[in-house]
Parts: C-alpha cells; sequence; structure tokens
C-alpha cells in the first residue's frame, strides 16, 4: 500500500510527473481537485469561508468567487492563516478517504498524492516517499510569464508565498530535475516507478 507523496513549487512541472506516474498505474489524488470538490454550493467550507470573510466572497449562483478570496487573503499572513483553518482540516479528511477507497479498492495501488503545499501542511503525514518536482525559481517564473500570461511581478510574488526551494529540497526523497525537456522528465519518471519498491524499503530503514 504504497502512499507517495509528490510536490513542488508553481510552474515546478509536478503536474507533468503526476500525468507520468498515472499512465504507469498509480492513483493520482489532486489536492487541489480536493479543495475545489470541498468548496463546491452547499458545503460546510464554503459556508465558513463566506461567514469569515464576507458574501462577497461568493459569486451570485453561490459558488466560490476564487478571484475575489485570492485578492482578500493574498499577501495578508493571518487572513491566509483563517483560511487555511477552515480547508485544510476539509481536505485532509477527504484525502484520506481517497487514499482509503482506492486502497480497498486494489489494495496494491501505488497511490500518489499531488499536493502543492506538502510543506506548508502535511509533510508529517506518513508518507513511503516524498517525491519533489524542482526546477529554479528563475525557471519557474519565466514559466509564469510566458504560458501564463502573469507579470514579472505577479510570478514573483506567486513563487515568494510558498515555501523556499530549500524547504522543499530538505524533505525529499527523490527529487525530478524539470529543467530539461519533458522527454527528460518522464525518463525520470519512468526511473522512478521502476525503482519505487527499493526506494520505498530505502527509507524505511
Amino acid at each position: 500500500m504504497p502512499l507517495v507523496a509528490l510536490t513542488g513549487g508553481i510552474a515546478s512541472g509536478k503536474s507533468t510527473i503526476a500525468r507520468r506516474l498515472a499512465e504507469h498505474g498509480a492513483v493520482v489524488v489532486d489536492a487541489d481537485q480536493i479543495v475545489r470538490d470541498v468548496q463546491q454550493p452547499g458545503s460546510s467550507v464554503l459556508a465558513a469561508i463566506a461567514a469569515e470573510f464576507g458574501e462577497g466572497m461568493l459569486r451570485r449562483d453561490g459558488s466560490l468567487d476564487r478571484a475575489a478570496l485570492g485578492g482578500r487573503v493574498f499577501g495578508d499572513d493571518a487572513a491566509v492563516k483563517r483560511l487555511n483553518a477552515i480547508v485544510h482540516p476539509a481536505v485532509r479528511a477527504e484525502s484520506a478517504r481517497r487514499f482509503a477507497a482506492a486502497f480497498a479498492a486494489d489494495p496494491d495501488a501505488v497511490v500518489v498524492y499531488d499536493v502543492p503545499l506538502l510543506v506548508e501542511a502535511r509533510v508529517d503525514d506518513p508518507w513511503q516517499l516524498i517525491v519533489v518536482a524542482h526546477a529554479p525559481s528563475d525557471t519557474r517564473r519565466r514559466r509564469l510569464v510566458e504560458l501564463r500570461g502573469m507579470s514579472d511581478k505577479e510570478a514573483a510574488a506567486r513563487i515568494s508565498s510558498q515555501a523556499d526551494d530549500e524547504a522543499r529540497l530538505a524533505i525529499a526523497d527523490v527529487v525530478i530535475d524539470t529543467t530539461g525537456s519533458i522527454d527528460d522528465t518522464n525518463r525520470q519518471v519512468d526511473e522512478l516507478w521502476a525503482a519505487l519498491p527499493e526506494r520505498i524499503t530505502a527509507r524505511a530503514t
């Protein structure tokens, strides 16, 4: 029942790694998707967000206005902490449910938790392996500008709002260097997949 955490900063190539692991047969649980799911209209999480930050966080149809919420909390550490206190417990509970469902369906499954905020929120969970997608912050900033249309200032702000590279690398059991081509990244993932049992055993000893 291997439970693998996959993390990396914004624009680090983490999604490319997750897709390749899925192609090999891993069950990928996406933390960002869980966040969206637990904030659906009618959820207790969304009600708590509206109560904490105001009804202006909701669109007319009752769904979360992500841009409004981001604008409200971004750069405000106290507000981020209040938001995380609402969202993180729900995400933790739902992710645990999805892990259990995956292992119930296949006890030999390799479950990969694709989680950007591992360092910030989940580093002490009982992972069998921690994989970090790594590209230097300058490379990631350039990707955000060129591929996602952000300004250089916006890109730098998004990167600085997350844990720094050193903190992520310090917890890594395996580092996938994503500075090269997608083929190069995929080759590293293929090598990881082939060596996964040995990697997990080595970490446990």
